[in-house]
């Protein structure tokens, strides 16, 4: 299953190269149709029209392999090498430049891809923060509303019993002076 998945990746890929090999030759453009082909992939992953998960097996399974697709190339060169003749030390200042330019190029977009990557992180913790607090205010919120309901509650019940107290005490008066009526009738 996983070697179906691989070869359906890889076939993907070539499908892009070969889009971009017909974009080419219909708009007469200079540069490689495979070059296009691979513009367009990345264009389609970073919109996000194209997952990851469709290419990331197939293309992992390509870079591993990518040494082999040199040979041809350094065949190629050794081949002509009549072209290469009496120009050793050009060649020489010539791959040394390329190199630094390709290690300080590297270099830079590594750091900015470090930075980007840091700053959505960052950016992801102060969210999860934000989510933490308002879990902890949801909380406290929630806490406070029960208690505010029981002092209301708590005040209803004393409330209550001091109307409860007052009219047995209403009751216990109007007893007492209804007797001491009674006491002065009789006494009249």
């Amino acid at each position: 299953m996983k070697v179906l998945k691989i070869i359906i990746q890889i076939a993907l890929l070539y499908a892009f190269a070969w889009l971009g090999g017909q974009i080419q030759e219909w708009l007469h453009l200079a540069i490689p149709g495979s070059i296009i082909g691979l513009l367009l992939l990345f264009v389609l992953l970073l919109c996000r029209v194209v997952p990851v998960s469709w290419i990331e097996a197939g293309s992992t399974t390509i870079l591993f392999y990518l040494p082999l697709f040199f040979v041809p190339a350094t065949v190629g060169v050794i081949n002509h090498l009549d072209l290469f003749a009496g120009k050793g030390l050009l060649l020489v200042a010539i791959v040394i430049a390329s190199t630094i330019i390709t290690i300080i190029a590297a270099g830079h977009a590594s750091q900015w891809l470090a930075i980007l990557t840091e700053r959505r992180r960052g950016a992801n913790e102060t969210i999860d923060r934000v989510e933490q607090m308002q879990a902890e205010l949801e909380e406290k919120t929630s806490i406070s509303i029960r208690m505010t309901s029981k002092i209301a509650q708590d005040e209803r019940t004393t409330r209550n019993d001091k109307q409860q107290a007052a009219s047995a005490s209403s009751h216990t008066k109007d007893a007492s002076q209804a007797k001491l009526y009674r006491k002065k009738g009789t006494q009249l």
